[in-house]
């Protein structure tokens, strides 16, 4: 897929913030190997990942079960983000945006 800055200043308005950041390639690793090591349905699920789930994929990337809990509750807010821009809550949270970048 190529260099992850290259991807994302394909996305519109990120080459603006991405500007003159770097982005470390070997940052997602991690990221990649913890979901790896899940299970289709674990990935399908994440609601089906207890403590004896998560120190199996801790163990199985090579990470902390920190490190797993951090990445699914990314995931979560990340999805509930999207749920909420999809279901029209989007335009409050552009207009909230919009004000504190005013001030």
């Amino acid at each position: 897929m190529g260099n992850l800055k290259d991807l994302a200043s394909m996305i519109p308005g990120m080459d603006k913030a991405l500007k003159g950041e770097e982005i470390d390639d070997d940052a997602f690793k991690s990221i990649e190997a913890i979901i790896y090591s899940m299970t289709p349905a674990e990935r399908e699920d994440p609601k089906l990942l207890n403590g004896t789930r998560r120190k199996r994929i801790a163990d199985g990337s090579g990470t902390s079960i920190v490190e797993v809990n951090r990445l699914v509750k990314q995931f979560e807010e990340t999805s509930k983000m999207m749920r909420m821009m999809t279901t029209g809550g989007g335009k409050k949270l552009m207009r909230m945006a919009g004000a504190m970048k005013r001030r």
